[in-house]
């Protein structure tokens, strides 16, 4: 899938997969949202309202009200590459929030994610 069909996609339908993969491993939809706002500076209810909007998961991130400058001490690969290489600061936001996700899945918890 290239990133343009990505970032096309409806916010909606991206995110809920991120919470499904959560709630698959048996971790709260308030841990998806928690690692969100941490990254990005949205609030959980704002999260919930744009889930109810049409806007597409470019939109989300291009207009993300702080993104966090600690972003970069996630660590690691998504999809076999390291997030730390990515070149677009949009694409590597994108993957710091799957990589996230991913190491919740996988039994981190939030401090060990965001080093809190």
């Amino acid at each position: 899938m290239s990133y343009q069909k990505i970032l096309r996609m409806p916010f909606s339908k991206v995110y809920q997969l991120l919470i499904d993969k959560a709630l698959k491993k048996e971790k709260s939809i308030d841990d998806v949202y928690y690692l969100t706002t941490w990254l990005l500076g949205y609030s959980k209810e704002e999260i919930i309202s744009l889930m109810k909007s049409d806007i597409d998961y470019e939109f989300f991130f291009k207009n993300a009200p702080n993104i966090n400058p600690d972003r970069n001490i996630i660590k690691g690969k998504i999809c076999g590459v390291d997030v730390s290489t990515i070149d677009d600061p949009l694409i590597q936001n994108i993957r710091y929030l799957d990589k996230m996700i991913d190491m919740l899945a996988k039994g981190k918890t939030i401090n060990d994610i965001t080093k809190c």
